[in-house]
């Protein structure tokens, strides 16, 4: 019953987009009333369940900017606002990974990004859309990590914004 419990509150705080540790938070107030050792095996099983290990995906970068051009798909840049500012691709939509771990409304996602398309996520260095992408793929979409950071994407041919 405890795990249950758990479970529920868990997976319906991160479908109202409250973020992971909130959500587990809410969780472990659940399930309050039943013992510790009870609400730590309800934590290790549902994180077990939650964890959803994302990796790079093996999309070429040409299918990429093809999937873009044709509307197929969006551009997500999870680097920090201030990365953003300095310069960023062409049509591509900012989301700072600081921003989603803190939790997005499940409305204002659905209207940065359509759950219809492919979500490209890139970063610097490909660390940080890896941990976007584990964020939102439980959410329902289909986000695929690119390796290649914002400067390898520019010198691919990705056309870029400088200085806005």
């Amino acid at each position: 019953m405890v795990i249950r419990t758990f479970s529920r509150a868990c997976s319906g705080s991160l479908g109202r987009g409250l973020g992971l540790r909130r959500a587990i938070g809410q969780a472990l107030a659940a399930t309050a009333g039943y013992s510790a050792r009870a609400v730590v095996l309800a934590l290790v099983i549902a994180a077990g369940g939650l964890a959803v290990a994302a990796e790079h995906t093996q999309d070429s970068l040409a299918a990429v900017q093809q999937a873009v051009a044709d509307q197929k798909a969006v551009l997500v840049d999870v680097r920090e606002t201030d990365e953003w500012n300095e310069g960023h691709l062409s049509g591509a939509r900012s989301l700072p990974l600081s921003v989603l771990e803190k939790g997005v409304k499940p409305e204002s996602l659905t209207n940065l990004l359509p759950k219809n398309k492919i979500i490209y996520v890139h970063c610097v260095s490909g660390g940080r859309c890896l941990k976007a992408a584990e964020l939102l793929k439980p959410l329902g979409y289909d986000v695929r990590p690119l390796k290649p950071g914002y400067q390898a994407l520019v010198e691919a041919g990705f056309p870029a914004v400088v200085g806005q």
